[in-house]
């Protein structure tokens, strides 16, 4: 039997691990971290500063593996990512058989938080339900989300009000939905410029807890150009960007 955990380190500064994942961190044998492209080598090496930073008293191995890249969308985007993620599931069941003794831990370090916009739990269901031997755990995360907020100063909700989190491809097709409050996560085309922008303000953030942060808000059909024009001169000086918005109307009376 093997085991893993899937432990969320935050959004980016290593001050966010709670106490319950640097215990977690000391229980792993190996660390299994998926390497994404040379633009994006500094989310390898944050984990590596994590590991070094926190693991204190045992040894571990770290083994970098290659993720299996997404097609470009052909048929349905849904489709699409299914078969990306069978790759995944088939990769990580390899990677747990040949680099993880039986008895041994895998560790799983999960940008912010595993339970939102991340597949690793579903990919590792479907290793299990393919029969092969595992057991996991989920360690909670500080999320892009809540950093966003903690950055701008700004409860999530009105008083009462609800809050909707959708994507960028979502805010598209669907444009605003009922809640007052929208969270748009992996946003790469900046859906919001295609709104009815009266009347709604904007809180951006990109790279949200590291040392690049940057952060921009206001009503969104005074600021929303600005947004797009520092997001793309930041993806091209860094070759890669995660940022996070929070859309807000005015509270009803």
């Amino acid at each position: 039997m093997r085991r893993a955990l899937i432990i969320g380190i935050g959004a980016g500064d290593p001050d966010h691990l709670t106490v319950q994942a640097i215990k977690a961190l000391n229980r792993v044998d190996v660390f299994l971290v998926a390497e994404k492209g040379s633009d994006k080598d500094d989310l390898v090496r944050l984990r590596r500063e994590i590991c070094d930073r926190f693991v204190t008293d045992r040894t571990y191995r770290i083994v970098a593996f290659e993720q299996p890249r997404r097609e470009e969308v052909s048929v349905s985007y849904t489709a699409t990512v299914a078969d990306w993620h069978a790759a995944i599931a088939r990769r990580y069941e390899a990677l747990l058989a040949d680099e993880v003794r039986d008895g041994e831990c895998a560790g799983f370090l999960v940008w912010g938080d595993p339970s939102l916009y991340d597949s690793t739990l579903r990919i590792l269901d479907t290793v299990k339900a393919g029969g092969f031997p595992l057991d996991y755990e989920v360690i909670p995360g500080i999320s892009s989300i809540q950093v966003l907020a903690a950055r701008h100063r700004i409860p999530l909700n009105g008083i009462g009000e609800a809050v909707e989190i959708t994507t960028g491809r979502r805010l598209t097709e669907e444009g605003l939905g009922r809640a007052a409050s929208t969270v748009v996560m992996l946003d790469g085309t900046c859906a919001f410029r295609a709104l009815d922008a009266g009347g709604v303000d904007i809180h951006w953030g990109a790279y949200l807890g590291t040392e690049d942060e940057i952060l921009i808000s206001g009503p969104l059909e005074e600021v929303g150009d600005e947004i797009a024009r520092v997001r793309a001169r930041a993806r091209a000086a860094k070759g890669w960007i995660m940022d996070t918005y929070l859309l807000r109307r005015p509270q009803k009376s």
